[in-house]
């Protein structure tokens, strides 16, 4: 029988890694390259002004897309900025003005309630825009990180272009109506400042509640038919009892849409104390509504 020869086995071959790196060292510090790690917010979230304003490009493309998409295939385009204010403008003016004869501070009644109608139509169209802007943008919310806030900020801005386009149109009126400012025009600018705290922070709260609690979508519209009534929109603010008016001005409106109203017209205007009232209102529902919104943002990608 012959022996069998038995032979060691050759070593094994060690292959080598499939990454360049080099034992010991760190590919990001070798390579120059920065590492980015998104964390979520702490227990007490911030306003995030700063990283909002960084992305004020994507703001405005956000804010474009909205106008483009409202006048896309529309046969009126721009026009139905003016003509939702002169449509409501004629039903309010044959029911409240004619019907119910409501006292409209001794100016005619279709300038009196234009010029609560134009404000009151951007506030509601951008507040139900905001509201919705979340749900209705998923494939960003889901797959791209920037600062949500932009998003219901987006369909606030364009809106403006709206509102110039009607505030157009009431200038036409009270030209033809021989209707000019007064001194009290100074409460102009405070008066639209005061709209646009209380739908930017409105918006928040509904576009965060909105996109955890999908009910909120069917609520805002009758949130929004209730607050044209508890608003001085075909009323003036004047008919209200003035023991009754700080009470009153717990719904910002009511010194937003009236003191824009006494700019414009020169009529008698909301009480000092009912404005700080809605002053301080406003500015509660702005820093929570931000607030909320920044909180709740860590789950918007899992619930949308």
């Amino acid at each position: 029988m012959t022996a069998l020869e038995t032979r060691p086995s050759a070593p094994a071959r060690l292959e080598p890694p499939l990454t360049d790196e080099v034992p010991g060292t760190d590919p990001v510090r070798e390579t120059g390259r920065e590492e980015l790690i998104l964390q979520p917010s702490g227990r007490w979230p911030t306003f995030g002004f700063g990283e909002l304003w960084k992305a004020r490009t994507l703001v405005r493309f956000l804010a474009w897309r909205e106008i483009k998409i409202r006048y896309a295939q529309s046969i009126l385009g721009a026009g139905w900025a003016i003509l939702q204010p002169v449509l409501a403008m004629t039903i309010f003016t044959v029911i409240f003005g004619r019907l119910a004869r409501m006292p409209s501070q001794g100016i005619p009644y279709p300038v009196f309630v234009l010029a609560a109608l134009v404000p009151w139509t951007y506030f509601s169209s951008a507040l139900v825009g905001a509201g919705n802007s979340l749900v209705g943008n998923p494939e960003l919310v889901t797959k791209v990180y920037f600062p949500r806030l932009a998003l219901p900020l987006a369909p606030i801005i364009a809106g403006l272009l709206d509102f110039c386009i009607a505030s157009l149109l009431l200038t036409a009126v009270m030209i033809g109506y021989r209707i000019m400012p007064g001194p009290q025009i100074v409460l102009l600018l405070p008066s639209f400042l005061l709209l646009l705290v209380t739908l930017i922070g409105t918006g928040c709260w509904l576009s965060a509640l909105n996109i955890q609690f999908r009910d909120v979508k069917h609520v805002t519209p009758f949130l929004v038919q209730l607050w044209l009534y508890a608003s001085p929109v075909v009323y003036p603010v004047s008919l209200i009892p003035a023991a009754r008016q700080p009470l009153y001005g717990i719904n910002p409106l009511v010194s937003a849409i009236g003191g824009l109203r006494a700019a414009l017209l020169g009529v008698e205007g909301p009480l000092p104390l009912t404005w700080l009232v809605s002053s301080v209102v406003a500015s509660c529902i702005l820093v929570s509504g931000i607030l909320y919104f920044r909180r709740t943002e860590r789950v918007f990608a899992d619930v949308a």
